[in-house]
């Protein structure tokens, strides 16, 4: 079992921080969660790949994991990291913005084939469209998503929008644990 406690310190300490924020998804916030101050710090990549394969335990373990490149390739590492200490090797991948141009011209880059079973990571899920724009590349190359897993949900949209798509959602943390309340829906 991961030190929940201890990770959740950690993105209070560096990554949560409070003014006039525009998000990814174009909404406006009071806040703003820094995932990367925690997934690029030694203590909370360690956390967060014990955290997600804490969770997979509990779900289904996945071939591999991964998802949009560059938020979610820290956390990529992490579990796989933590997989391999645990001798329960999982495989990573990441999924291109763009293909490269050159070479094999991919999306989805790293030692993964068609048919495996994966979940997509992500450090920090709102509306959930940087997660089902990796959902669409992975599932055109072939991987079946089994699961989104997140470090914080900030409930607004993600979870529904994942359900919608018949993908399982979970993170370890919700915005609730840091002491917010989401904006009401509708």
């Amino acid at each position: 079992m991961y030190d929940r406690e201890a990770l959740r310190t950690l993105i209070l300490q560096r990554a949560l921080r409070f003014g006039q924020f525009t998000l990814a998804s174009g909404k406006t916030s009071t806040y703003y969660l820094d995932g990367k101050q925690v997934t690029l710090d030694a203590e909370g990549a360690y956390l967060i790949g014990e955290g997600l394969l804490d969770l997979f335990e509990k779900t289904e373990m996945p071939d591999a994991v991964g998802g949009m490149s560059v938020g979610a390739d820290p956390i990529t590492s992490a579990v796989i990291t933590m997989s391999a200490v645990r001798r329960t090797p999982i495989r990573g991948f990441l999924v291109r913005k763009q293909p490269k141009g050159h070479g094999t011209n991919k999306y989805v880059e790293g030692p993964v084939q068609p048919g495996a079973k994966v979940v997509i990571v992500e450090d920090v899920v709102t509306t959930g469209g940087s997660s089902l724009e990796a959902i669409d590349r992975v599932e055109e190359f072939g991987l079946k998503v089994i699961r989104v897993a997140a470090v914080v949900d900030r409930m607004e949209g993600g979870s529904e929008a994942f359900a919608e798509r018949g993908i399982p959602f979970s993170s370890l943390f919700t915005i609730r644990d840091f002491g917010i309340d989401p904006p009401k829906q509708g």
